[in-house]
């Protein structure tokens, strides 16, 4: 940086501030101030010789400079929180405050911050955490989007189609997959307006080049653009579909073979190391569990798992989800006990190598369980289970916290981004935020 030491001042709505270039870098390239360096991190010179000018709020310009200063966010009774989030996002720097108000995520150091009840009529189907610390909370037919500030947003309504899965493509579009309606020529996915909650434009199935109606399940995104869903329709239409998250055209569609599921699936999870998409149908929408790995680039199969022909004095190891975990070449499964299963990918139609973790969950089981979920982020594994999730940490995943809110009723699902946890209980539409601290100044 050529200039780092020279003094810069900036007039804000009649106030004048002075800092250095230091600490204006502190912002970032992609900030507001990011763009007033040149390539070199020089700083460029102010038009009028004299200092910057912006038309902001001073007040809330004065927190955030001292946040770039000191790391540290204070914020004075007479600074409305509201709109200081709304002029950090106007300087981009709406990460630096985020950081400020909560340490890097950790899951055994995550506290409950905060329960919001929904206002759909019915119980919560699914739950998913948006880019920029927000969520969606699908309500049977509807989808209620929230804000980093928990601020709630326009609705989405399908118009009493049952919601399966939904899925964030940026901050400022939510993908929503729904049930089709016969007679109706409706369901399938549609992209839709966060903010708004417009639909932007709906995904169509197309065989023998035709349209045809169906209904989208389970969804999953690919770091090339690629949107995938699970597809359920009246003819041929049974597999996996391909659509491109910019145009929303169809590009590719794995169709289902004989014995075997995709067209139902619960969960699809992209591989970055294989290219390979997993697929997983499971206990109970189908009385045998169905995994497999999918190779578009050659248009088959190349690692399938099914408890097809297991005795049935396993039934209680029934598996509810999975999870593929590259860097340890296996899938993690889980039953209804909270026991974690491992499957080799390396071995095709390999068994099942179950770890009991099950001893901290004896006791009544609730009268309506959730069936559980998994999750892994930050080389942590996370596992939920009636009113709580277990936390699962090292080579052997060793249980090493459990974050249990009574109320609200049974956890039926959960879902981990933007440095927060989300978890969506089965009762009253409540839906927890759980938080890590900073870390305290010494």
């Amino acid at each position: 940086m050529g200039i780092q030491n020279d003094i810069v001042k900036f007039n804000v709505g009649g106030r004048i501030f002075q800092t250095t270039a230091t600490t204006l870098a502190n912002a970032g390239r992609d900030s507001f101030f990011g763009a007033l360096f040149d390539d070199n991190w020089d700083l460029q010179q102010p038009i009028n010789g004299r200092e910057f000018f912006i038309d902001r709020n001073p007040d809330c310009f004065a927190v955030l400079l001292d946040l770039l200063r000191t790391g540290d966010l204070y914020i004075p009774s007479n600074v409305p929180e509201r709109l200081l989030y709304k002029e950090a996002m106007f300087y981009g720097l709406i990460g630096h405050v985020r950081s400020a108000k909560r340490g890097p995520f950790d899951g055994n150091r995550l506290k409950l911050s905060k329960s919001v009840t929904g206002r759909a009529p019915g119980d919560g189907t699914a739950i998913r955490a948006g880019p920029d610390g927000g969520c969606c909370v699908a309500h049977g037919s509807m989808v209620h989007v929230f804000d980093w500030m928990l601020e709630e947003h326009p609705p989405l309504n399908l118009d009493y189609q049952r919601v399966n899965d939904i899925g964030w493509v940026n901050a400022e579009s939510v993908l929503i997959s729904a049930c089709e309606r016969l007679g109706r020529g409706d369901g399938g996915m549609g992209l839709f307006s966060s903010y708004t909650g417009d639909l932007r434009y709906k995904f169509n199935v197309v065989h023998d080049n035709q349209i045809k109606s169906y209904t989208a399940g389970a969804l999953c995104f690919s770091p090339d653009y690629k949107i995938f869903a699970s597809c359920k329709g009246r003819s041929n239409e049974y597999g996996i579909g391909v659509w491109d998250q910019f145009t929303g055209k169809q590009i590719d569609f794995f169709y289902e073979t004989p014995g075997w599921s995709l067209g139902e699936a619960d969960k699809l999870q992209w591989l970055n190391g294989t290219t390979c998409l997993l697929v997983a149908t499971l206990f109970p929408r189908k009385d045998n569990c169905y995994i497999s790995l999918l190779d578009f680039r050659q248009k088959s199969t190349v690692w399938s798992w099914s408890d097809i022909g297991a005795p049935l004095t396993v039934d209680e190891k029934r598996v509810r989800d999975a999870i593929a975990m590259e860097d340890c070449n296996s899938v993690c499964v889980v039953n209804e006990y909270e026991d974690l299963g491992f499957i080799d990918l390396r071995i095709s139609a390999g068994s099942v190598r179950w770890s009991s973790r099950s001893r901290l969950m004896k006791g009544k089981m609730p009268d309506e369980p959730c069936y559980p979920k998994l999750a892994l982020h930050n080389g942590q594994l996370f596992s939920s289970m009636n009113d709580s999730i277990s936390v699962f940490c090292g080579p052997d995943w060793v249980l090493t916290s459990r974050l249990r809110r009574s109320y609200g009723g049974s956890i039926c699902d959960f879902s981990i981004g933007g440095d927060r946890l989300f978890a969506l209980h089965s009762e009253d539409n409540v839906f927890d935020i759980w938080e890590t601290p900073p870390t305290p100044v010494i």
